[in-house]
Protein backbone atom coordinates (compact mmCIF):
# COMPACT_ATOMS: atom_id res chain seq x y z
CA UNK A 1 0.00 0.00 0.00
CA UNK A 2 1.71 3.42 -1.17
CA UNK A 3 2.16 5.77 1.70
CA UNK A 4 0.84 9.21 1.45
CA UNK A 5 2.33 12.54 3.67
CA UNK A 6 1.27 16.27 2.93
CA UNK A 7 4.30 18.69 3.55
CA UNK A 8 3.88 20.87 6.46
CA UNK A 9 3.70 23.98 4.23
CA UNK A 10 0.41 22.68 2.13
CA UNK A 11 -1.08 22.27 5.54
CA UNK A 12 0.03 25.77 6.70
CA UNK A 13 -1.72 27.10 3.44
CA UNK A 14 -5.16 25.04 3.68
CA UNK A 15 -4.94 26.04 7.78
CA UNK A 16 -4.30 30.01 6.82
CA UNK A 17 -7.36 29.78 3.90
CA UNK A 18 -9.62 27.95 6.67
CA UNK A 19 -8.92 30.86 8.97
CA UNK A 20 -9.34 33.63 6.23
CA UNK A 21 -12.76 31.53 5.40
CA UNK A 22 -13.75 31.60 8.88
CA UNK A 23 -13.05 35.42 9.82
CA UNK A 24 -15.15 35.92 6.48
CA UNK A 25 -18.25 34.18 7.43
CA UNK A 26 -21.35 35.75 10.04
CA UNK A 27 -24.19 33.95 11.31
CA UNK A 28 -27.49 34.89 8.59
CA UNK A 29 -30.75 35.92 11.57
CA UNK A 30 -31.18 36.43 14.62
CA UNK A 31 -30.36 34.71 18.03
CA UNK A 32 -33.90 33.73 18.80
CA UNK A 33 -34.17 31.88 14.71
CA UNK A 34 -33.29 27.85 14.49
CA UNK A 35 -31.00 29.02 11.73
CA UNK A 36 -29.29 31.04 14.48
CA UNK A 37 -28.62 27.59 16.27
CA UNK A 38 -27.62 25.06 13.60
CA UNK A 39 -25.35 28.09 12.58
CA UNK A 40 -23.29 27.83 15.87
CA UNK A 41 -23.26 24.12 15.85
CA UNK A 42 -21.77 24.50 12.56
CA UNK A 43 -19.10 26.93 13.57
CA UNK A 44 -18.33 24.65 16.64
CA UNK A 45 -17.48 22.07 14.58
CA UNK A 46 -14.96 24.45 12.47
CA UNK A 47 -13.21 25.39 15.72
CA UNK A 48 -12.85 21.57 16.77
CA UNK A 49 -11.48 20.53 13.88
CA UNK A 50 -9.36 23.99 13.05
CA UNK A 51 -8.18 22.78 16.63
CA UNK A 52 -7.88 19.05 15.70
CA UNK A 53 -5.40 20.01 12.66
CA UNK A 54 -2.93 22.22 14.58
CA UNK A 55 -2.93 19.26 17.05
CA UNK A 56 -1.92 16.83 14.74
CA UNK A 57 0.54 19.40 12.72
CA UNK A 58 2.40 20.04 16.35
CA UNK A 59 2.54 16.03 16.71
CA UNK A 60 3.88 15.69 13.36
CA UNK A 61 1.11 13.99 12.12
CA UNK A 62 0.28 15.43 8.95
CA UNK A 63 -1.88 13.29 7.16
CA UNK A 64 -4.42 13.66 10.02
CA UNK A 65 -3.66 17.89 10.13
CA UNK A 66 -4.53 17.51 6.28
CA UNK A 67 -7.44 15.75 7.11
CA UNK A 68 -9.11 17.78 9.67
CA UNK A 69 -8.62 21.01 7.78
CA UNK A 70 -10.89 20.02 5.12
CA UNK A 71 -13.25 18.67 7.39
CA UNK A 72 -13.13 22.45 9.09
CA UNK A 73 -13.53 24.03 5.61
CA UNK A 74 -15.90 21.64 4.47
CA UNK A 75 -18.10 22.32 7.51
CA UNK A 76 -17.75 26.25 6.51
CA UNK A 77 -18.68 25.78 3.11
CA UNK A 78 -21.91 23.72 3.85
CA UNK A 79 -22.84 26.34 6.55
CA UNK A 80 -22.66 29.12 3.24
CA UNK A 81 -23.90 26.91 1.05
CA UNK A 82 -27.30 26.13 3.33
CA UNK A 83 -28.09 29.32 3.72
CA UNK A 84 -26.60 29.22 7.83
CA UNK A 85 -23.59 31.44 7.33
CA UNK A 86 -22.86 34.56 5.06
CA UNK A 87 -20.03 33.55 2.72
CA UNK A 88 -19.90 37.35 1.49
CA UNK A 89 -20.28 36.24 -1.59
CA UNK A 90 -16.53 35.42 -2.25
CA UNK A 91 -17.02 32.38 -5.03
CA UNK A 92 -12.64 31.76 -4.21
CA UNK A 93 -13.67 30.26 -0.65
CA UNK A 94 -16.69 28.93 -0.77
CA UNK A 95 -18.94 26.89 -2.83
CA UNK A 96 -21.78 29.61 -3.58
CA UNK A 97 -25.31 28.10 -5.07
CA UNK A 98 -26.14 29.99 -8.52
Amino acid sequence: MAKFSVTSERIEKYLALTEKALAKVSIIGDSRSDNYSKAQDILEMVGAYLSDSKYFLSEGRGDDAFAAINYAHGWLDCGVRLGYLDGKGDWQLFTLSS
